[in-house]
């Protein structure tokens, strides 16, 4: 069973359930949580994060709604095998949508337009798989 590590921030101003989503799709954009891989039971991680099992599963099920987990009977969830499953537009979309949300957060810190291509350079970098 492959670990999840995520950490829950109370003063996010997202959902608990959000954060877990977040926390699970950035683990298997990097690699941490491959293909095949099985994930820890609702109860399990409603535990290890010490919150509700509703909101567990809650995340589970918008994971499995989104195409990246599947759940085998009897056997639980695991990560399911990679598939596009939105169109050429609606990826653009959520690509611009997410920029602007970008843009807004950083555009008065105080630092240089090239500083924050570095930093957004390197963390896409962690994420990208095999020259993709």
């Amino acid at each position: 069973m492959s670990t999840i590590n995520i950490q829950i921030t109370t003063g996010d101003p997202r959902p608990i359930f959000k954060q877990i989503v977040d926390g699970i799709r950035m683990q298997i954009a990097d690699g941490s949580l491959v293909e095949g891989a099985k994930l820890p039971s609702v109860r399990g991680l409603a535990m290890q994060l010490t919150i509700n099992p509703n909101t567990v599963a809650k995340a589970y099920g918008e994971l499995t709604a989104q195409g990246l987990l599947e759940s085998r009977q009897g056997l639980g969830l695991f990560v399911s095998e990679h598939r596009q499953q939105l169109s050429e537009q609606e990826q653009e979309s959520r690509l611009q949508k997410a920029i602007n949300a970008f843009v807004n957060e950083v555009a008065y810190l105080d630092y240089t337009q090239a500083e924050i291509i570095k930093e957004t350079t390197a963390a896409l970098q962690k994420i990208t798989k095999k020259g993709n």
